[in-house]
């Protein structure tokens, strides 16, 4: 998880390309991509980029949050969907993000460094109290079978 406020400047982001980043940008938003995850930076007024959307697993072009479920931790989409996560997609969220803030210049803390951090977090399993029933916390649902 990103708890930055930095701005960054268009040289910066304009840098990433040769870091091995693919970069798309269209109307002001840059999309950074690299092994299967992304994430989102939108140009200020003043000229100058904040991020808007953190690194996170993209899945079919869209962006996902990471939501640990206690019990598992899944990718949720924006319509609702709730897919298993796979380890190997940890280990490329985790090497995407490294990455990103090493070319950035955006310093790492111990705390965010010891392992994924979830945008959602549900544990509590106690009858009665919210996040007794994780997918109703969240909105999620699994797909219907065919």
């Amino acid at each position: 998880m990103w708890y930055v406020n930095k701005l960054f400047e268009q040289a910066e982001v304009e840098s990433l390309g040769a870091k091995g980043f693919l970069v798309r940008s269209s109307g002001g938003v840059v999309r950074i991509e690299k092994y299967g995850c992304g994430a989102e930076l939108r140009k200020l007024p003043q000229g100058s980029y904040q991020m808007t959307v953190v690194p996170s697993i993209m899945l079919q072009g869209q962006f996902t949050h990471l939501w640990d479920a206690g019990y598992q931790k899944f990718l949720l989409t924006h319509d609702g969907k709730k897919v298993p996560i796979r380890v190997s997609q940890l280990g490329d969220l985790r090497r995407f993000n490294e990455e990103l803030r090493s070319a950035l210049g955006v310093p790492t803390h111990y705390n965010e460094a010891i392992g994924s951090t979830c945008q959602y977090s549900v544990y509590d399993r106690v009858k009665g109290r919210t996040g007794d029933v994780p997918d109703e916390s969240v909105g999620a649902h699994t797909e219907a079978a065919h």
